[in-house]
Order: C-alpha cells, then sequence, then structure tokens
C-alpha cells in the first residue's frame, strides 16, 4: 500500500475521531442564563486592564456601568497606554464616580504585563467578588447579575465563561473560529473540566473570570501569576491543584461579548504570544498538536490532488470526503454557541493558520527572540516593555 494511500486513511480516521469528539461536547454544555436582579447581593469589583485600547473601551466601561448589579465598581487600570485610552477614561470617570481609574506602574521585573495590570486592580478592590474581563469585551446589563446567580446556585467559588465572538473582517470569520473551536477541543468537554478529579483538564478563559475573593486571596491572587504568559489557564490548573475551592467552565454568550482582533496580523500576533505557552513548552504536546492539526486541514486536500494525478478516482474521493466531514463538523460547532454555520466552510483554512502560528510560536521562543505583544517582549532572555524602554531613553531614564 502506497504512502498517500495510508496517509488518505489515517486522514479520514482522525476526521472520525475529530467529529465523534465534537459530538461528546453537545451532552455536556453548561450555560449560564440571564437573571437580571438578585437579593442580598454583596458588594462586585470589575476589574478591567486596558493598554492602548482606544477603539474598544469606551463600549466595554459603559456596558459594565450599566450592569443591574445594586453594589459594584469598575476599576480600570490604563497599563501605560500611549494612546487616548487615558483621555477616553478620564472622560467617563468625570460622569460616573463607580468608575476609579488606575495609573498603572511601570512593569517590575519577572512580571507579565496583565497579571501586572490585574494585580494592581484587586489591591484597590473592595469586593466580596471579582470579576476580571478584558476590554474588548462588550457586556449584557444583567452579566454580573447572572455569574453571581450562577456560583451561588452551584456553590462554587469561581466561574469563568465562553464569550460571544464578534467577528468584523474575512481573516477574523475564517480563522478565529477555527483556533478558539481546537483550543477548547483540545482541552476537553464541560464535565471533564468541570470534574475536580481530572486535574490534567483545567481550562479558564480570561476574557470573564468571576470568582470569590476569598479564593484569589488563598490561591495567591495574580502574585502567583507574576510570570505566566496564559495566566487565565494557569489560574484553572491552580484551582483544581489546590483542591479548596471550585471553578466552573460554562457557556456564556449571552453574557459578553468581545471582539478580540481586527486583522490577520493581530491574529497571528496574539495567537504567537500564547500558542507555546499553553502547553507549558511541551514539545512533545507542540510536535503532535502540529501533526494533528496538519492531518484535519491542509493534508487532506493535498493527498485527493495527489490521488487525482495518480488516477486513483475512489482514494482522491475519499480524502475529499474528509474534508467535507471536517468542514461539516466545525459548521455545527460554530452553530452550537451562535455563530453562522457556514463559517464551518472555512475550517481548512483556520486550521493551517494555526499549525503555522505553532511552529512560528515554538521557533520564537526556543530561538531566544522570544514573542512581543503591545509592545512588550516576553520568552527571550529577560521580559522586556520596549515601549517603557523607548520612553525612557528619550527622556534619558534607565529605569524602564
Amino acid at each position: 500500500m502506497k504512502a498517500g494511500t495510508i496517509a488518505t486513511h489515517a486522514c479520514a480516521c482522525i476526521a472520525m475521531y475529530y467529529a465523534w469528539r465534537g459530538a461528546r461536547f453537545a451532552p455536556t454544555w453548561l450555560r449560564v442564563p440571564l437573571i437580571a436582579t438578585i437579593v442580598d447581593a454583596p458588594p462586585i469589583s470589575i476589574i478591567v486592564p486596558a493598554r492602548d485600547e482606544e477603539r474598544s473601551i469606551e463600549a466595554c466601561v459603559r456596558s459594565l456601568l450599566a450592569q443591574t448589579a445594586p453594589d459594584f465598581e469598575v476599576i480600570v487600570v490604563d497599563d501605560r497606554s500611549t494612546d487616548a485610552t487615558g483621555e477616553i477614561l478620564a472622560r467617563i470617570a468625570r460622569e460616573d464616580d463607580r468608575l476609579a481609574v488606575i495609573s498603572g506602574a511601570a512593569l517590575p521585573a519577572g512580571w507579565v504585563g496583565k497579571p501586572w495590570a490585574l494585580h494592581q486592580g484587586a489591591a484597590l478592590a473592595r469586593g466580596a467578588w471579582l470579576l476580571f474581563t478584558d476590554a474588548d469585551s462588550v457586556h449584557a446589563p444583567a452579566s454580573v447579575t447572572s455569574a453571581l446567580a450562577f456560583v451561588r446556585e452551584r456553590h462554587v467559588d469561581a466561574l469563568s465563561t465562553i464569550t460571544q465572538q464578534a467577528l468584523g473582517t474575512l481573516a477574523e470569520r475564517a480563522i478565529l473560529p477555527s483556533i478558539l473551536g481546537l483550543i477548547f477541543f483540545s482541552q476537553g468537554n464541560f464535565r471533564q473540566l468541570n470534574d475536580p478529579a481530572q486535574t490534567q483538564r483545567a481550562l479558564a478563559n480570561g476574557q470573564y473570570l468571576f470568582m470569590s475573593r476569598r479564593a484569589y486571596d488563598a490561591l495567591g491572587g495574580h502574585a502567583a501569576l507574576r510570570n505566566e504568559i496564559v495566566e487565565d489557564v494557569e489560574f484553572a490548573r491552580r484551582f483544581k491543584a489546590d483542591g479548596r475551592f471550585r471553578l466552573l467552565m460554562a457557556g456564556g454568550t449571552d453574557l459578553a461579548e468581545v471582539r478580540m482582533y481586527h486583522s490577520f496580523r493581530e491574529i497571528w500576533n496574539g495567537f504567537t504570544k500564547n500558542i507555546y505557552y499553553g502547553p507549558r513548552g511541551n514539545l512533545w504536546a507542540l510536535g503532535g498538536g502540529v501533526l494533528f492539526i496538519a492531518s484535519i486541514s491542509f493534508v487532506p486536500p493535498l493527498l485527493a490532488l495527489n490521488a487525482a494525478a495518480r488516477r486513483r478516482p475512489l482514494e482522491a474521493l475519499e480524502a475529499l470526503m474528509t474534508t467535507a466531514a471536517l468542514m461539516a463538523t466545525a459548521g455545527w460547532a460554530v452553530s452550537s454557541v451562535g455563530l453562522d454555520r457556514r463559517l464551518g466552510w472555512f475550517q481548512p483554512v483556520g486550521t493551517t493558520v494555526l499549525a503555522a502560528i505553532t511552529i512560528n510560536s515554538t521557533f520564537a521562543v526556543l530561538s531566544g527572540r522570544g514573542v512581543e505583544w503591545r509592545g512588550r517582549r516576553y520568552g527571550g532572555r529577560t521580559n522586556h516593555d520596549a515601549g517603557d524602554a523607548g520612553r525612557a531613553e528619550r527622556r534619558g531614564d534607565s529605569r524602564g
């Protein structure tokens, strides 16, 4: 049997596994319902890190200030922004005293930018419950009350949700659903993620992470995550490893919508920053991941072309049907979270890009070049804030 034939059969088997694994998610789906009012609600602090977020920060903050919760505060940490973020926040703060704006301090040695910003916000928070959310999120008015009701009903200490994804450009529609779906696919379904006994399966989404102050402090807060690039996943791992507290992962597409990136370049840079560190630098996991992604993306179409060139029509049909099955599975998956089923047609494109990003991220870190995000470089010999260093150089200040 020729190598091409073996590869075609292998890809078909992997596609069947992909569909079977996807089908197992549906019965475990856990959704956070919208609940507008709640009695005896404790004070809640909403903490948002913001670094050069002028295009999204106003919509985010205004949606948070419109919450139906009776007692809450919004704390935004302006993490040394160089655009109009600070001016926008100052204007909103003059209108509503529930908004507190913190001017972020310079990034200390050994810290990553987002944990440092969140650490500063949490230090000033007065709430018994904390919501950590991103500056590119827009929240339903009942977002916070719904989260609080959900954790109370299930007697857990934290909740993280899958948010609704807002997709604008063609690059976003073609690439993001496949990348986000495969990240979730690789971690396990809700039953596995929420089973305290399955400590090897842990996931949280930093776009929406709601937890009790008691659990946050007991786990060391963001100070314990100071050097974590993927701090949300590490928080989930700490929850499970500690054992005293429970974190639930659930669907929260009714609670908040997020537009993560606006272009191919932003997608490439954003996931290059994260992908290597998600498996904690396990090269076997990264290599196996690339092979798996290749087998469900560009390899089946190439095998179909190869079989057609060799005049093996049944083998070409098998490879094409493999791609069709993968696209159908992806279409079902995106429709289950409220996106257009037709986005599944882009599945081969999105997964191919993810394979390329994984390779790029791995080489960037292992080469010592590191990865860059919002003017800061991580994973080289030292974490470096390019923006702060540039400003320090211009004013003759060597502190950086």
